[in-house]
């Protein structure tokens, strides 16, 4: 499912679905997009925080357009435990490097590889950024 906020939109004729990552999008370049997700965070089951959400910070290309400080996306990540990668979306390789990341992560966070869970990888994530 992609959203642009939360909570979800409810259908009473469905059961809600089963969210194994949850990708949080923020645009370097808005600062309405760190609100949006700081806003959006309230809707999220703290059990999630346990190795299924990840912040995803996009426009890192373009420091001087910045809009938002850096030291409010690595406290964020720090606040929720959870790691913050940073990509240019706007460069095609990049692009598909951050899709293959986040593809290996849902893996992960979904069960689909065995031995490794979700909150084993995002320590390891955490602790690579810490380095």
């Amino acid at each position: 499912h992609l959203a642009t906020s939360l909570p979800l939109p409810s259908d009473s004729n469905r059961l809600p679905p089963k969210i194994d990552l949850i990708v949080f999008m923020i645009d370097i370049k808005n600062k309405d997009s760190l609100k949006k997700v700081e806003e959006s965070l309230a809707y999220v089951d703290l059990s999630y925080f346990l190795g299924q959400v990840c912040f995803l910070v996009t426009g890192v290309g373009r420091v001087n357009c910045c809009s938002i400080e850096m030291n409010a996306i690595w406290k964020l990540g720090e606040e929720y435990c959870s790691p913050v990668l940073f990509s240019e979306l706007e460069l095609e390789a990049v692009r598909v490097s951050t899709a293959q990341r986040l593809v290996r992560m849902l893996e992960v966070c979904a069960g689909y590889i065995p031995g490794v869970s979700a909150l084993s990888f995002s320590s390891l994530m955490l602790n690579s950024a810490d380095v």
